[in-house]
Order: C-alpha cells, then sequence, then structure tokens
C-alpha cells in the first residue's frame, strides 16, 4: 500500500512524516525553524511539504510557538514611486520568508494616525513593524512607541536610532552633483523634495557638500512636493533665471515635471541645460531624452528590511548598513556648451 495519500485529500502534518521517513515532531521543528534540526533532515522534510502540497494549520502553529507570523506594514497612499515600490517589495519578501503581512495604509502621516495604526497592529498581534514612512515628525513618534514590538524603519531615518534600513541618500546625491561636475558644469541649481523628509535632506546635503568640495556655491532652495506638477512649478521659476547650465532633481517625477517645462519654452536638454533625476523611475529610460538618475534597489531594501525583523526577533545584531545607490548616466546630461 502507498503511503502517500490520495490526491484528493488535504495532506496533514503526519503525511509529511510518512513521506519524509521522520517523525511528527521532527516536521513540525522544521515548520517552526527550529535551529536543532541538520540541513539534510531540513531539506528532506521540504521536499516532502512540496510534493504533497501540504499548508501548515497557521492558526494551531500560533497556539503552540506562540507566534503569529504576521508583520505589520504603515505605509502610505501617496502613489508616489519610491514609497509604493518599497511597499511592495516589503510584502513581496515578507511573503518568501514565510511571513503573513498586514498593511495599514495612511491617507494623512499624523501623530493621531500613526498611533492609530501602531495599535491596530499590536491588537492582531503582530511579531514586528515594518514602517514605511519618512518624515522627521513621524520617526518621532516611532522613536516614543512602546509597541512591544520591534519597529523597523525602512528609508528616511538619519539619526542612527532605532532598527533602521535604507539607501544612503548623501551618497547618492554626490554621485549625481559629481557627475554634473565633471562634466564641466558650475552653475548647478538642486530642486529638492519636502524638506520634513529626511531623504530630501540627505539629498540637499549631499549635493551641498560636493558643491562646496569643488568650491562651487550651491544654488537657493528650491523645494517641491516630489509630484511632477510641483516640478513643473519650479520649472518655470528657473527659467526667470538663467545662469545655470545643469539641474539635480530630487526625484524623477518632479524633474519630468521641469523637463516639460524647459520643453515648452524652448529649452533643450541636455544642450542648454543638464538634468539629473533619482529613483531611476520605468519610465526615466523611455523620456526624450532619455533621463540620467540615481538608481535605488528597492526589491533589496525590502529584503534587508525583512531580513532585520527576523534578526530583531531572534535577538541577533542587527548592523544593517546603508545601500549603495547606482548613477544610471543617459543622454539628459552633456557638457555644457561652451565647452564642447
Amino acid at each position: 500500500m502507498s503511503t502517500q495519500p490520495t490526491r484528493s485529500a488535504k495532506p496533514v502534518m503526519a503525511d509529511v512524516a510518512r513521506l519524509a521517513g521522520v517523525s511528527h515532531q521532527t516536521v513540525s521543528r522544521v515548520i517552526n525553524g527550529s535551529p536543532s534540526i541538520r540541513p539534510e533532515t531540513k531539506a528532506k522534510v521540504e521536499r516532502a511539504i512540496a510534493e504533497l502540497g501540504y499548508r501548515p494549520n497557521t492558526a494551531a502553529r500560533a497556539l503552540v510557538t506562540r507566534r503569529s507570523g504576521i508583520v505589520g506594514i504603515i505605509g502610505s497612499n501617496s502613489g508616489l514611486y519610491g514609497p509604493s515600490s518599497i511597499q511592495r517589495s516589503v510584502q513581496e519578501a515578507a511573503r518568501a520568508a514565510g511571513y503573513f503581512s498586514s498593511l495599514v495604509p495612511l491617507d494623512e502621516v499624523t501623530p493621531d494616525e500613526l498611533h492609530s495604526a501602531l495599535d491596530h497592529l499590536t491588537r492582531q498581534s503582530v511579531e514586528a513593524i515594518v514602517m514605511i514612512v519618512g518624515q522627521e515628525d513621524a520617526l518621532e513618534v516611532v522613536h516614543a512607541a512602546s509597541a512591544g514590538v520591534p519597529l523597523i524603519v525602512v528609508e528616511g531615518d538619519l539619526s542612527g536610532r532605532g532598527l533602521t534600513v535604507g539607501v544612503d541618500q548623501v551618497r547618492g546625491a554626490q554621485m549625481a552633483t559629481c557627475h554634473l561636475i565633471d562634466l564641466g558644469h558650475r552653475v548647478i541649481e538642486h530642486v529638492a523634495g519636502p524638506l520634513s523628509y529626511t531623504e530630501a535632506k540627505g539629498r540637499r546635503a549631499g549635493y551641498e557638500a560636493t558643491m562646496r568640495e569643488a568650491g562651487l556655491t550651491p544654488g537657493r532652495l528650491w523645494e517641491g512636493d516630489w509630484t511632477a506638477e510641483s516640478g513643473y512649478r519650479i520649472g518655470l521659476d528657473l527659467l526667470r533665471n538663467r545662469e545655470a547650465t545643469a539641474v539635480f532633481v530630487a526625484n524623477d517625477q518632479m524633474a519630468i515635471g521641469v523637463m516639460h517645462a524647459f520643453a515648452e519654452a524652448g529649452v533643450r536638454v541636455p544642450d542648454d541645460v543638464s538634468i539629473v533625476g533619482f529613483d531611476d523611475i520605468p519610465e526615466a529610460a523611455y523620456l526624450n531624452p532619455a533621463l540620467t538618475t540615481v538608481r535605488q534597489d528597492f526589491h533589496v531594501l525590502g529584503r534587508r528590511a525583512i531580513e532585520l525583523v527576523a534578526k530583531a526577533l531572534e535577538g541577533a545584531p542587527a548592523d544593517m548598513p546603508l545601500l549603495t545607490p547606482e548613477l544610471i548616466v543617459r543622454s539628459s546630461t552633456a557638457p555644457p556648451e561652451e565647452t564642447q
């Protein structure tokens, strides 16, 4: 008689144990991530689970292990490329690591909304909370919160407090500004994101430091709100003071707005003005001209956030260095005309 269940039956843990040739307790320890299982035994059990299509009873597992297997995620409904990409990558990484995720998207990032989101998630018995909100007020709420579970901040926190994963925003801005300086540009403007966001502050700081190190004077503060519309409005303002031969814009969506304003006025990119963005949105390579930008690897960022969750739950050291971004050079940048 075959030891395998008929395909019409829903497999149970005992079926996995029989197929793998191990005990019921061994299967349970593999499912619950026990470190005492030998690698070859673990591989045998995992093959049996895959062959049978076995799905653990998460409610029963939670009762036994006192762990819910749920990671809470606090994000936003902004629709901006960076936050939405990070949110998606964290959810994918959580699923790949065997966690369920519970998402609370915020329409407005206020202290009251954040406290409400934290309370909602802790009442679901989440094991950890990943927060994808970069405003400084929000970070203060997080650092003051007593959620009783690890709180991981993705992007934005430059203070060195708490559990944080992110991209080196200052380094990315330095790459963008150095690229323009190396091309021969000496008057370079910067269109910043809202400075209530630590990412925007980091990019502004990187730009200013690089300009000063090259003996150049940083431009005045042009502060947008991450949207193409704000980039367009600032682009119109830049046209009234046509000294700059290059503009470093703090995200690609605002860069698109700046480029549109310049195109309407007959200002050619990169012949008259070079433009660099930040993020490398999917459309960046297909603009006319294709946009030079700084790429952030959001997939790696999501995986790192969940790795940090696992380390925090194990009580392991949780130091996670910042990711280094990558400069993607396309056709929106060139030497200024007078040097060609």
